[in-house]
């Protein structure tokens, strides 16, 4: 029987968080959707607590305790706060845990310094396309064998692109082969450019183009490449839990507060059964995306149930944004509350993504 009871180390962690999505993010979320930036002091803040650096390899300067739940618990926190500023925070991640568990002893001792000094520095992982037929299996970005380099081709969309970064990875077909990249962000060939979002406005991601970018044959990352997928899956499964429970929970409070007819209209059948259907699905969303997490912390394939729990947290995600903006009424498509900004945000996570951070 799998017994999901936080420890006290994780337990102490999720308090932490939680403080800090309360203190921190919350209050510049809606801020840092106006402006289309992260705010850098709460990067800063969120470095130091070294949320991402926990769970790097100790030897490069990490906690060196990796645990995919524990990646989760932190997801979710962060998200309550804010989506955008959460996955700002999870973007080191994005290069560093791939790196740290399929990386060459070289790629890790040249890349995971860079992200576990005194600054914040983010990474980017790209893996989904601009085209209607996304497949993070099957890309259509391309890398051929030129001597001793190897030469990238194609395009990517929704790759996290936040200012400092150095390194991002990158998917492609080699041969028959899915294969990723450690891509220096300054290399030849490499172009990016902004996206404009309805959602997620406050996470800048780009659109790359790769034409011709030569890296060193030894950029390539070993092992079964499909793993930082599955990691993605479950990742985002996490942040889309988070997002769901601020919107349960602002709805919640709101329901409570807001009376018509000399009653709270959480009194009112229809709402009360409304709050009631979104904790069962948040509470079961969570769960699934645990499941998940614990087959990769035992080494196990967790394809499937990544799959699953990203398509439902997603789903879920999407329902309870929308439900809150009912329960809010007029108030809900008001700037001044935060329901307008979680449907958006909702709605941009529901697209096809698949690199946005990783358990």
């Amino acid at each position: 029987m799998i017994d999901f009871e936080p420890t006290e180390e994780q337990a102490l962690i999720i308090e932490t968080v939680r403080q800090f999505a309360e203190n921190e993010i919350r209050p510049k979320a809606r801020e840092c959707d106006e402006s289309g930036e992260v705010d850098a002091s709460i990067l800063a803040g969120a470095h130091e607590l070294g949320l991402v650096a926990n769970g790097l390899p100790e030897a490069h300067g990490g906690g060196g305790e990796p645990s995919a739940i524990t990646s989760c618990l932190i997801a979710e926190e962060l998200a309550w706060g804010d989506l955008s500023i959460a996955l700002a925070i999870l973007s080191p991640g994005l290069v560093g845990v791939p790196v740290a568990t399929l990386g060459s002893d070289a790629q890790q001792a040249d890349v995971l310094p860079t992200l576990l000094g005194d600054a914040f520095v983010p990474g980017a992982l790209a893996i989904t396309e601009p085209r209607w037929d996304s497949d993070p299996y099957r890309p259509q970005t391309t890398a051929k064998q030129d001597g001793d380099t190897i030469v990238l081709d194609g395009q990517k969309a929704q790759v996290p692109w936040l200012d400092g970064g150095r390194h991002v990875v990158v998917f492609a077909a080699e041969g028959g082969d899915l294969g990723a990249y450690v891509v220096p962000r300054d290399a030849e060939g490499l172009s990016a450019e902004r996206e404009k979002n309805v959602g997620l406005r406050g996470l800048p991601t780009a659109e790359l183009t790769l034409s011709g970018v030569r890296v060193p044959a030894a950029a390539k990352l070993e092992g079964d490449v499909r793993s930082i997928v599955h990691r993605g899956r479950v990742g985002l499964a996490a942040v889309a839990v988070g997002m769901a429970r601020a919107a349960f929970e602002l709805s919640r409070d709101y329901a409570k507060e807001r009376e018509t007819f000399g009653a709270p209209i959480a009194t009112r059948q229809a709402i009360a059964f409304k709050l009631a259907d979104m904790a069962i699905e948040i509470d079961a969303a969570r769960l699934l995306a645990w499941e998940a997490a614990n087959d990769i912390d035992q080494g196990v394939d967790a394809g499937r149930k990544a799959t699953l729990a990203y398509n439902q947290a997603k789903q879920v995600a999407l329902k309870a944004a929308d439900d809150a903006v009912q329960i809010f009424g007029g108030h809900g498509f008001i700037r001044d509350y935060l329901p307008e900004m979680h449907l958006r945000n909702a709605v941009g996570f529901t697209s096809s993504l698949e690199a946005l951070t990783l358990a």
